[in-house]
């Protein structure tokens, strides 16, 4: 959903550049919301990147982009709504920008905490990727991994053998009793 969304609001953005320019935007009295909505060409393409790629940034970029559209949105054209209070049922404008901005706001913390558990997930399975394929007491050959001397603490043992080292020696467990 949020994809489909934030590409129309791409391709809406740039093809209001390609048709009018930097002055595509001219009908909003405001700068800064003129500016806004040229930087929107590269931020709803950003947004989609980066949700694609199920980064938590992305999902952030995405609130923050639809709660200062959303607010642009209705600053711009609030005269006209006072004027003409029915233009908010057209199905294009201010409405579905709205509601698509309300829909985001609300699964931003959600989203938040599923993009977490999937990159923990993915850093997961890539460790135990990694650890099945290169055990750290082995050679690449298969041949056991000889024990090892650092200068300071004596024979260092490979690592899935460091709990079976004499007392006070680096493997020991830090519980004292």
């Amino acid at each position: 959903m949020y994809l489909i969304g934030f590409l129309e609001g791409a391709c809406a953005h740039i093809l209001d550049l390609i048709r009018g320019g930097f002055h595509a935007y001219a009908s909003f009295p405001q700068v800064a919301i003129q500016s806004f909505f040229i930087s929107l060409a590269v931020l709803d393409p950003l947004v989609v990147v980066l949700v694609a790629f199920v980064r938590r940034q992305g999902v952030w970029l995405a609130g923050a982009v639809m709660v200062l559209d959303v607010s642009a949105n209705w600053i711009g054209n609030w005269q006209g709504l006072r004027d003409d209070p029915a233009g908010l049922l057209r199905p294009v404008g201010l409405l579905p920008i709205t509601l698509f901005g309300l829909f985001v706001v609300a699964s931003v913390v959600p989203l938040h905490h599923t993009t977490a558990m999937t990159r923990w997930k993915q850093a997961q399975i890539g460790s135990q990727t990694t650890q099945a394929t290169a055990d750290p007491a082995t050679e690449q050959d298969g041949s056991p991994r000889p024990a090892t001397t650092s200068p300071r603490r004596g024979p260092r043992l490979p690592r899935g053998l460091r709990c079976l080292s004499p007392a006070g020696s680096p493997g020991r467990s830090r519980s004292r009793r």
